[in-house]
């Protein structure tokens, strides 16, 4: 498999996943079916099981190495900046396309066969979550919301503590490679898992479960494109003044992945593998842009989806929304994206929309069944824009190794021998 890049063997992966999902669907293979499902699974709870650590070690070691970047406040600022209006354009263009295809317009559903979901997002919900009652509780239950709390809190005193929290940021390093490494071994089996993952979508969702959805799922997928292929390109050529297409040539194993594995923090460390030594963001700021971005930069499952899914729902069930409706729907996707990270990503985001438009939150049973098929997108979208706006951010300040990002996308493997850039000494 070394003959092949990691970008084609994730490809031959998919492939594979494609054509194995068919046979067992076609011809009804049982056992094909399930051994489909199992490889997928087994893939997916290793990715989640480094998460609790990867998560607390990357936030707060990101957040401590702030000191030894210059301008760090400004980076910081800026990078949240960009969050947030992408988040507003994504949005944005989620609602126009909603309002254009009419996504619940003459569906028909079985209403009262749908059920609203055990736990549902709320701002309550939100702000007493942020808190963990018990610091062990928010690793067990991988509480990813409570996890960041912790390391930002954390990494903030170690700042102000100064030399004496070195032991205790040396540990935490020396976890964060080992967590990165252990995890860079599953990601090296994601073309068996991606085979798996695929493999089990086709031959779970026929056309008979997407055909009353079909409409909206096609919408979830074209809105995402147009912040993929539209928002994403323009932001870097106008504003980052780079060439889109060399980005996503550099970026593509990172999307790919997150496609298939449909998880944010599952891909993070390919993530910012991709973001330093493929797109040559300085590794000081980079260290802090990408873990922020895995957690809170959400426009797929933030903006897109909960926008269309809130007009979906209340064109089924006949409610009428009204132009302080949208606003609210954009107000939600850009302040409450960092819901995402607390519960179950996508549908939080959806149950806190849909309560704050007081929609019936049994719409949500309406899409859970089709909830994976569209995750896949959704995912792909919040891991690019994690990559896009460092790039855009380390181009305005200098911090960008544009031979790097310019040159023919290396192999990550040998790429991971490359030395990351030292960081300039912080400023007084």
């Amino acid at each position: 498999m070394k003959r092949f890049s990691f970008s084609l063997q994730l490809l031959l992966g998919l492939v594979a996943g494609v054509a194995l999902g068919f046979v067992a669907r076609i011809w009804d293979v049982a056992w094909l079916a399930e051994t489909l499902t199992q490889v997928g699974a087994i893939f997916v709870q290793l990715l989640k099981l480094a998460v609790p650590p990867l998560v607390f070690t990357a936030v707060l070691v990101s957040v401590a190495n702030l000191r030894n970047v210059s301008g760090a406040a400004r980076l910081a600022s800026k990078t949240l900046l960009w969050f947030l209006l992408t988040a507003l354009v994504s949005v944005a263009f989620a609602i126009g396309l909603g309002l254009v295809i009419n996504p619940g317009q003459g569906i028909t559903l079985d209403i009262g066969a749908a059920k609203a979901p055990e736990s549902s997002g709320s701002w309550l919900d939100f702000v007493t979550g942020i808190v963990p009652t018990n610091v062990f509780t928010a690793f067990t239950e991988v509480n990813v919301l409570q996890i960041v709390f912790l390391g930002v809190v954390l990494g903030a005193a170690a700042l102000a503590v100064g030399e004496k929290a070195e032991p205790f940021l040396n540990l935490n390093r020396s976890v964060l490679e080992l967590v990165q490494k252990a995890l860079w071994w599953v990601i090296r089996l994601a073309p068996i898992g991606t085979a798996g993952l695929i493999g089990k979508a086709v031959s779970t969702y026929g056309w008979d479960l997407l055909a009353p959805l079909a409409k909206f799922s096609v919408g979830v997928y074209v809105g995402c494109f147009i912040v993929l292929l539209a928002v994403y390109p323009t932001l870097l050529a106008v504003w980052g003044k780079v060439n889109p297409i060399q980005f996503f040539r550099n970026a593509w194993p990172a999307i790919e992945l997150a496609f298939v594995s449909r998880s944010s923090v599952g891909t993070l460390p390919l993530t910012q593998k991709v973001t330093i030594e493929r797109n040559g963001v300085d590794s000081g700021y980079a260290s802090f842009a990408v873990p922020f971005g895995a957690t809170t930069k959400m426009d797929g499952c933030a903006s897109v989806y909960p926008a269309l899914a809130a007009i979906f729902v209340a064109q089924v069930f006949n409610v009428q929304l009204g132009v302080g409706d949208y606003l609210l729907i954009a107000f939600v996707s850009v302040v409450g994206s960092a819901a995402t990270a607390g519960l179950t990503g996508a549908i939080v985001m959806l149950t806190l929309t849909l309560s704050t438009l007081g929609l019936p939150l049994e719409g949500v049973g309406l899409l859970l069944a089709i909830d994976p098929i569209l995750d896949m997108i959704r995912t792909a979208t919040n891991v690019t824009g994690q990559m896009v706006v460092p790039v855009v951010v380390a181009r305005s300040e200098g911090r960008l190794d544009e031979a790097v990002f310019n040159a023919p996308p290396q192999p990550l493997d040998s790429a991971a021998g490359r030395a990351p850039r030292a960081p300039e000494p912080a400023t007084a």
